[in-house]
Order: C-alpha cells, then sequence, then structure tokens
C-alpha cells in the first residue's frame, strides 16, 4: 500500500463528515427528551462535539517551534 499521508487526511476528514451526518440524523430523529436527563442523547451530543473537534483540529494551522522561529511572532529568519 502506498498511500500518502495526505490521502490518509483526506480520508479522515471524509470518514469524520459521515460520521457526523450520520450522528446530526440521530440526534434529529431522536424522540424529544427531557432536557439533562436522558444519558443516551447526551452521549450522541457528546459524541457529535468530539467529531466537530476533531474536524476543526484537521483544519487548524500548527505551529512547530524551531530554533529560526522559537515563537509564531518571530517570522521567519532569512539568511
Amino acid at each position: 500500500m502506498t498511500d500518502r499521508f495526505e490521502d490518509c487526511i483526506l480520508a479522515a476528514r471524509a470518514e469524520l463528515k459521515v460520521a457526523r451526518q450520520l450522528l446530526q440524523d440521530e440526534i434529529s430523529s431522536y424522540p424529544a427528551p427531557i432536557a439533562g436527563c436522558d444519558a443516551q442523547f447526551n452521549h450522541l451530543l457528546a459524541e457529535r462535539q468530539k467529531v466537530l473537534a476533531a474536524l476543526s483540529d484537521l483544519d487548524e494551522i500548527v505551529f512547530v517551534p524551531t530554533p529560526r522561529s522559537p515563537t509564531p511572532q518571530a517570522g521567519v529568519e532569512s539568511r
């Protein structure tokens, strides 16, 4: 298998979007719960939040400090 990491990230993003839609469909069709008292409904909401956070993390630009750029504000040193 010769997957590139970019392909894996695209696949992960696609699967997370499918999971988000499946959770949203299940939440939408769930019978009206008593607020804060339905453990299964609250679990669905928590799972949806984890999927949304994972999608957000995939889109986030991450700063990796290096000796030439020790902080995000330092910019890039050119020589």
